[in-house]
């Protein structure tokens, strides 16, 4: 691989990072008005469709590939859902170390239940690293010095951990490239939910001002579901999705620190370990060009971190 297409990937990659943990925080703040979780994807679902409708549409042959409306449902409907739930329990820090944070592990798992190999040796010390710093995320819960909810918001995450990262190796083996992805994703989600929404689910939009009502529509539905989602499909493209996975373990530690100053939540000692934790894990795991294992590691399938990415 030319060494300008990693590059590449990497700026797609602080993209995301800066444009997910914007999504953290506003989230957060959207969870502590009356909006429900079914209003917020509404709202973004609306907003997105509004733009990609100007915009050069999927292909006609992705309407008819049923893998296509299961990413839509997976990796938009649901995973939006259980995010836009858990922040009205748990601080924006809770929802980027979970979801992000927890991606390279539940990677790793699908990609060795798929029989694709165990991690490179080297990468392990960055793996401990992200599971200590998930522990002392843990550490309030098992203490019994836990929020109310937050066992439940908690659950919520892990599970759209789960859901994120089934989604990320899926799209990647989908024969489409970053935009007809993003542009589908959003398009198919609106149309799977939007009718149910308007039908059946409840709503909180007559109890909250519309100057709250447009930023929330505005900011989801433009930034995390078309330009955050085409940078994250394209560093897949280019990066592989084990790597992109590590590097987005750094959004935890933008999103922490940045809730502070601005959401005033508190930064426990407990929290800020989680933090570094998986900053310092994230950083070894996607470090570059590790040296394929040798002696007892010989034999081993490709690793996580030499996954080829595909083309687009």
């Amino acid at each position: 691989m030319p060494p300008a297409v990693p590059r590449r990937g990497y700026l797609y990659i602080l993209a995301c990072v800066l444009l997910w943990s914007s999504f953290m925080l506003i989230a957060r703040l959207g969870g502590k008005t009356p909006l429900t979780p079914f209003d917020v994807l509404a709202l973004r679902l609306a907003t997105a469709s509004a733009v990609l409708c100007w915009l050069p549409k999927p292909p006609a042959a992705a309407w008819r590939d049923g893998w296509m409306w299961g990413l839509a449902l997976i990796g938009c409907v649901a995973f939006c859902l259980l995010c836009y739930g858990a922040v009205r329990w748990v601080p924006a820090a809770h929802l980027a170390l979970l979801v992000a944070g927890l991606q390279p592990f539940l990677l790793a798992l699908l990609l060795l239940l798929w029989r694709q190999g165990w991690p490179q040796r080297a990468t392990w010390p960055g793996y401990a690293l992200m599971a200590l710093g998930l522990l002392l995320l843990a550490w309030p819960l098992f203490a019994g010095q836990a929020a109310p909810g937050q066992w439940l918001g908690d659950g919520m995450l892990l599970l759209a951990g789960v859901l994120w990262a089934l989604y990320a190796l899926l799209a990647k083996r989908r024969p489409y490239d970053a935009w007809q992805m993003t542009s589908f994703v959003t398009l198919a989600s609106a149309l799977l939910y939007l009718p149910v929404y308007l039908l059946w689910l409840p709503k909180g939009l007559a109890q909250t001002a519309w100057p709250v009502i447009a930023g929330q529509a505005l900011f989801h539905g433009i930034s995390p579901a078309i330009v955050a989602m085409l940078c994250y499909l394209r560093a897949v493209a280019l990066l592989g999705p084990s790597r992109v996975a590590a590097l987005m373990a750094l959004i935890p530690v933008v999103a922490g620190v940045a809730a502070v100053p601005l959401l005033h939540e508190p930064l426990t000692p407990a929290l800020a370990g989680a933090l570094l934790s998986v900053s310092l894990g994230a950083w070894w795991v996607a470090r570059p060009a590790l040296p394929v294992a040798s002696g007892r590691d010989r034999g081993l399938r490709p690793t996580l971190t030499e996954e080829k990415p595909c083309r687009t």
